[in-house]
C-alpha cells in the first residue's frame, strides 16, 4: 500500500527507483554491481568468510573445553551455540545468495542488505528473547564484514551512476535505478556518489544547509533530507519515488502515481533543456547592471560542471573534502598543489578563489590533528575552520604554500573561514607572510593572490571596517551566518523551521556588510545558500549584490532571474523588507 514520507528538498529533481536500506554504522561498506562472470567468486567470498567465523567459533569453543571453562560459562557457551546456529541459518546465506544471483550485488552489500530484511523480522516479534537474537546476528555480520576485507581481493571499482532512465551494461537488474536509504550521511560519504550506484538519496536526519545537503546540490542529485524516520518504514527492495523539488518519498506507488511523477521529471528535464540555452547569455539586468556568477566546488574535477553552467569563476572551492575519509592521512603540500593547480588550469583562465581547510561541526576530520578528550558538546563553537588551522600552524602551512604555488599559474584568491578576532586575523597574516618567505627560501615559484574573509559569524558582521582594513574583498557565508545568528542548529530537523534566511537580524547583517564594502569599493559577494536560491535572487540585488557563488547547478535558474529583474527598482522595495516586522511576507508579494 502506497504511503508517503516527508522531510525538507535540497536537491532538485526526481527519481524512481528500488531502495537500498544502509544502517549508520555500515554505510561505509562497499555497494557496487557485479558483472555475470564475477557471481561465482563473490558467492565464493561469502562462503569464505562464513567459513571463517565459524571456524573461528568453533575454535573459541574448543578452547573453552581444554581449559575446563565450558560449564563455568555456560551463558557464553550458549551464546556460540546460537551464533553457529546463526551461520548455518539459511535464512542469511539463502537470502544473501539470492542478492548477489538476482541483483547482482558484491558480497559485503548483499550481506548488509539481507542484515536489514532479517533485522526487521526481529523486530517484529513479540518474544524479547527473540528479538534480542538480532543484536547476535549483527554481529555475526559484521565478523564476516571484517573477513572479507582482510581476506578478499581488492575491491572493484565503484560503477557509475547510471544517468535517469539510462540502463548499465552490468548484469540484468543494473539498469534498475536505486536509492540509499540512511539515518545520516557524512560529507565525505557524499562525495562517493559519483562513483556510486545511487540515482538519489533520503536520510533521517539533516537539515537544507548541512553540509550533507550542500553537498547533494553540488553534484545535481535528488535528494530528502529530514525525513525522520525513512530508515525505518522503509523497506529494501520498496519501489520509492524522491521528489526533491517537494520534499516528499513516496513508497511503493500506484501505478497513477508512477504515471504523475513520470510527467512531472518530463517537465523538470523539459525546464533545465530551457535554462541551458542562457549558458552563453551574459548575466545583467534589465537596467544594466552586469551580474557576477560563480560557481563552488568540492574537488578539483568540479570545475567542468561549472564551465558548463557558465559561471565566470570559481567562488568558493571547499578544500576541506580533500581532507576528509582519509582514515587520519592528511594530503601533504604536493597533493594539495597539484589539486588547487588542476582547479586552475581547468578554469580556463577564469579566476579561483580557495577556502582554507573548514573543518568541524557537521564536517569531522575524524579525530586527526586533534588530541584525547577534544569531543565537544557544541562542535559548531569549537575548534573549526581557521581557529583550527591557526592550532595545526605546520599543516596551515602546507595549505597556504601549496595555493600560492598554484598561484603562479592563474588568477587566485585565497578565502579564511570564520574569522572573528583581530588577533586572528593578525595570525593569519604573519603565518601567510612566513608561507611565503619558506618558499623564497626554497626559490620555488609562487603567485600573488587576492586575499578575502568570510563572513559567517555575527561578530565579523559587526565589525567590518576591521575586516576592510586587511582584506581585498568579503564573501558572505550565509548558511553559518544565520545558524550563529538565530542560534539554531542547521543540522537539526527538529528545529530546522526556525532557520530563516530572511530574519530581520539575518537581512540588516547581510545589507551593512554589502553596503560598507560597496561604499569602499572593496569586492563583496555571497558565497552560502541564499545566493542559489532564485526566491532571494530580487532582494539580494536590492540590497546592491553584485556578485553571487553558488552550486553549478543552481547558476542558470538564477541568471534567468537577473535577467528578470531591474535593480535600480528593487532598491526602494528591498529597504522595505528590511524595516519589516515580517520581512517573509514581503518576499511573497
Amino acid at each position: 500500500m502506497s504511503f508517503s514520507v516527508h522531510g525538507q528538498a535540497v536537491s532538485r529533481g526526481i527519481v524512481i527507483g528500488r531502495a537500498v536500506v544502509v544502517a549508520s554504522s555500515r554505510i561505509d561498506v562497499a555497494h557496487y554491481i557485479v558483472a555475470a562472470d564475477q557471481i561465482g567468486a563473490e558467492l565464493v567470498r561469502l562462503c569464505q568468510a562464513r567459513d571463517a567465523v565459524a571456524q573461528e567459533i568453533v575454535r573459541v569453543q574448543h578452547n573453552l573445553g581444554e581449559l575446563g571453562t565450558h560449564d563455568a560459562h555456560p551463558e557464553l557457551s550458549a551464546v556460540l551455540d546460537v551464533h553457529l546456529m546463526l551461520l548455518q541459518d539459511d535464512t542469511l546465506i539463502g537470502g544473501v545468495t539470492h542478492w548477489i544471483n538476482e541483483r547482482h550485488y558484491n558480497a559485503e552489500w548483499a550481506l548488509t542488505t539481507q542484515l536489514e530484511v532479517i533485522a526487521r523480522q526481529f523486530d517484529e516479534m513479540e518474544d524479547p528473547y527473540l528479538r534480542e537474537r538480532k543484536a547476535d546476528l549483527e554481529q555475526l555480520v559484521e565478523r564476516m564484514l571484517r573477513s572479507m576485507r582482510g581476506a578478499a581481493s581488492p575491491v572493484a571499482p565503484a560503477k557509475a551512476a547510471p544517468q535517469k532512465g539510462a540502463a548499465t551494461d552490468v548484469g540484468p537488474h543494473a539498469d534498475v535505478p536505486l536509492v540509499l536509504i540512511a539515518h545520516d550521511l557524512a560529507p565525505a560519504d557524499m562525495l562517493q556518489f559519483k562513483q556510486s550506484v545511487f540515482v538519489g538519496f533520503v536520510t533521517d536526519v539533516g537539515g537544507k544547509t548541512s553540509h550533507t545537503a550542500i553537498v547533494a546540490r553540488s553534484m545535481d542529485i535528488p535528494a530528502v533530507v529530514g525525513a525522520r524516520t525513512a530508515s525505518q518504514l522503509i523497506a529494501p527492495e520498496d519501489w520509492v519515488i524522491v521528489d526533491g523539488d517537494a520534499g516528499v518519498v513516496v513508497v511503493d506507488p500506484s501505478p497513477a502515481l508512477l504515471t504523475d511523477y513520470g510527467f512531472k521529471r518530463q517537465q523538470g528535464e523539459q525546464q533545465r533543456e530551457h535554462l541551458a540555452r542562457l549558458k552563453n547569455t551574459p548575466a545583467v539586468t534589465l537596467d544594466g547592471q552586469k551580474i557576477e556568477l560563480l560557481a563552488n566546488i568540492e574537488q578539483p574535477a568540479d570545475v567542468a560542471a561549472a564551465l558548463k553552467a557558465g559561471a565566470v569563476g570559481v567562488g568558493l572551492f571547499r578544500t576541506e573534502f580533500m581532507f576528509m575519509g582519509r582514515n587520519g592521512k592528511l594530503p601533504d603540500e604536493e597533493e594539495q598543489y597539484q589539486a588547487y593547480l588542476s582547479a586552475v588550469q581547468g578554469m580556463q583562465g577564469l579566476p579561483v578563489t580557495i577556502r582554507t581547510v573548514d573543518v568541524g561541526a557537521d564536517k569531522p576530520l575524524e579525530r586527526v590533528g586533534t588530541r584525547a578528550g577534544d569531543d565537544h558538546l557544541n562542535p559548531a563553537l569549537g575548534l573549526r575552520a581557521i581557529r583550527w588551522s591557526l592550532s595545526e600552524p605546520l599543516m596551515f602551512l602546507q595549505q597556504l604554500r601549496a595555493i600560492l604555488r598554484a598561484a603562479a599559474h592563474g588568477a587566485v584568491s585565497l578565502l579564511v573561514p570564520m574569522l572573528a578576532q583581530a588577533s586572528e586575523i593578525h595570525q593569519t597574516l604573519e603565518l601567510l607572510a612566513r608561507a611565503r618567505a619558506q618558499l623564497d627560501e626554497r626559490a620555488q615559484a609562487y603567485g600573488s593572490v587576492r586575499l578575502g574573509a568570510m563572513i559567517e559569524v555575527p561578530a565579523a558582521a559587526l565589525t567590518i571596517p576591521l575586516f576592510l582594513r586587511h582584506f581585498d574583498f568579503l564573501s558572505i557565508g550565509t548558511n553559518d551566518l544565520i545558524q550563529y545568528t538565530l542560534a539554531v542548529d542547521r543540522s537539526d530537523e527538529a528545529v530546522s523551521h526556525l532557520y530563516n534566511p530572511v530574519h530581520p537580524a539575518v537581512l540588516q547583517l547581510i545589507a551593512s556588510t554589502i553596503a560598507q564594502c560597496n561604499a569602499q569599493g572593496k569586492g563583496v559577494s555571497v558565497c552560502g545558500e541564499m545566493a542559489g536560491d532564485v526566491s532571494l535572487t530580487r532582494l539580494l540585488l536590492g540590497l546592491g549584490l553584485r556578485s553571487f557563488s553558488m552550486h553549478p547547478a543552481q547558476i542558470l535558474a538564477v541568471k534567468q532571474q537577473i535577467l528578470r529583474s531591474d535593480s535600480s527598482r528593487l532598491k526602494a522595495w528591498a529597504h522595505s523588507v528590511l524595516l519589516a516586522e515580517e520581512p517573509a511576507a514581503l518576499m511573497a508579494d
